[in-house]
This record gives structure tokens, C-alpha cells and sequence, in this order.
């Protein structure tokens, strides 16, 4: 059953937490991602293990859910044989098994369609440098048939993440026009930057005065990124904020693991709130016990 409040009216009066990491749950749970789809094959194979995953964060706190649809397209389904309806009723899938972890849970929890970018469907670190070698109108043909599978389930928002070029961006925010949904968009960065190189200024400056965008801000980064891009989201575009950065560790896309150490601090979320932050959670290598850490530090403001 779908929250009775939009999730822009209740950005309006509190913070809330989003999940963690979907794909280091799964392999908690003894899940096997060494796969292109990554997470995504698991909607065929393995459903009921997503929907665990989905559930292990709403217990940890998390009210809002984040589908295993980031790595999931028609294209990469249909390299393994999965035709375009199939492939289409496996990203709806993706939001009925978020929508099923939350039933029961004590309090709302919205389900948030995962639109990736390109390059994650090329499964070699693209999504991390960005600039493809495709236009913009390239790029919008690519995401909007996804867009529509997934507008198709009733999401309560399309996350629009990991977005490492302003260029995809643009190619996102006209794949979405007219799809019935609200959106968010976030950028995977680099500094002040987005991983393409762009100043962030002008990269959350698209999104300013469209109101189908209800939050921008970054994911996948590095914690100590933050800050400054909150900020920056904030002043750029006066929406509310979005953040869920990785552990820290630095993903190895020759090697195909992580490296580093981690140094995601759930006590960061206060500052992030002071600058504007209203979706606050965390992204790759970041589990349930660090998002009850953000549960227990966000705060009410209305």
C-alpha cells in the first residue's frame, strides 16, 4: 500500500532516511553479483533475495527504498535472451518487491525507481567517468523506454542517480517529461565537480526550475564530498537536498572489487541537514547498521 502523502510533502516537514548499498546486502545474504546485470539478474533468478534485502533496510529505519533497478535495461536483458516484454516486466518487478518489503512496516515508506546511468548497463566502470561518446538525444532514446516500464508500476519518485555527466542529465530530465512521476536527480562527483568535469554549479542548474524535480544532490561519492555539494545543490536550485554516499572505498572496475577504507560516519547527517539535506542515506558498501545510525541522528523539523 502506497504512503497517503506524496513524498514531496513529507520532505516538507522531516528528514528522511533513505537505504543503504542493495548489491553488499545481497551478498550478505549469500548472494553471487560476479554477473553484468550485477543485482538486476537477481529479478529473474532470485526475487524473493531483493526482497529480503528491501526489508532488512526498513527494519534498520530506512522510509524511503531504492529499486534493484539501476543495472536493469532492455538491452542488457536482452544479451542474456530476455525479449522487451520480459525485460519490461522485470523492471515493473523491481518496484512490486520494494513495495512488498514495506507492508507491514510501522511507519510510510516510499519506493523509489533506480534509473542508472548508461554507462552502468556497459558493466565496466563508465558510470565513474561519463562522457560516452553519445549525444543527448542519444542518450534520452536510451533511458526513456525504462522510464516507462518503471512509471508503469506507480513508483513514488524515479531516482535519477549516479549521474556522472550534466549531459545525461539533460538526455534523463527529457526522458521523464510527461511519465507521470516525480523525480530526483543525483550526481556522482568528484571534488566540485561531477565526474565528467563539469562545476556542480551548473550541473544542479538544470534541474533549478523544473518542477518535476523534487530533490537533487550526489550518491555514490565520497563521503568527504559531501558537504561542500549539499551546498552547492541548495543554493543552485532552493530544492530540497538528496545524499547517500558510498563507504569511501574506492570501486576497482579493472580488478572488480573495492578497495581502501571506509570512512562513512553516520554522525555527518546533522551537518548535512544544517545545509539542506532532506534525503539522507548511503549508497555502495554502506548496510543496515550504518543506516540505524542515520535513523537514530535525523531530526524533525515540522
Amino acid at each position: 500500500m502506497k504512503p497517503t502523502r506524496t513524498l514531496a510533502a513529507a520532505l516538507a516537514g522531516e528528514t528522511l532516511v533513505l537505504d543503504g548499498g542493495l548489491s553488499n546486502q545481497l551478498e550478505a545474504q549469500g548472494c553471487d553479483l560476479t554477473d553484468a546485470l550485477w543485482s538486476a539478474r537477481l529479478l529473474a533468478d532470485a526475487p524473493e533475495q531483493i526482497e529480503a534485502a528491501h526489508a532488512a533496510y526498513v527494519r534498520a529505519g530506512a522510509r524511503v527504498l531504492i529499486t534493484s533497478s539501476y543495472q536493469a535495461t532492455h538491452e542488457g536483458f536482452a544479451r542474456r535472451g530476455v525479449g522487451r516484454e520480459e525485460a519490461s516486466e522485470l523492471l515493473r518487478r523491481s518496484v512490486a518487491l520494494a513495495r512488498a518489503a514495506a507492508q507491514g512496516a510501522e511507519h510510510p515508506v516510499w519506493v523509489a525507481a533506480s534509473v542508472g546511468p548508461y554507462g552502468a548497463m556497459l558493466a565496466d566502470g563508465s558510470e565513474y567517468r561519463g562522457r560516452y561518446g553519445m549525444s543527448v538525444a542519444e542518450l534520452e532514446r536510451f533511458h526513456r523506454p525504462r522510464i516507462e516500464a518503471l512509471a508503469e508500476a506507480g513508483p513514488d519518485v524515479l531516482a535519477l542517480e549516479t549521474v556522472p555527466d550534466a549531459e545525461e542529465a539533460e538526455a534523463l530530465l527529457r526522458a521523464v517529461e510527461g511519465c507521470g512521476v516525480p523525480v530526483w536527480l543525483t550526481y556522482s562527483i568528484e571534488g566540485d565537480g561531477t565526474r565528467a568535469g563539469q562545476p556542480l554549479g551548473e550541473a544542479f542548474a538544470l534541474a533549478a526550475g523544473n518542477e518535476q524535480v523534487i530533490a537533487v544532490g550526489v550518491n555514490c561519492c565520497e563521503p568527504g564530498d559531501v558537504d561542500r555539494a549539499v551546498e552547492i545543490a541548495a543554493r543552485e536550485t532552493g530544492k530540497p537536498v538528496v545524499v547517500y554516499p558510498n563507504s569511501g572505498e574506492e570501486w576497482d572496475a579493472a580488478g572488480r572489487g573495492w578497495r581502501g577504507e571506509g570512512t562513512f560516519d553516520a554522525g555527518r547527517v546533522r551537518g548535512w541537514e544544517a545545509n539542506g539535506a532532506r534525503l539522507v542515506g548511503g549508497c555502495c558498501r554502506v548496510g543496515p547498521e550504518q543506516i540505524a545510525g542515520l535513523a537514530a541522528g535525523v531530526g524533525r523539523r515540522g
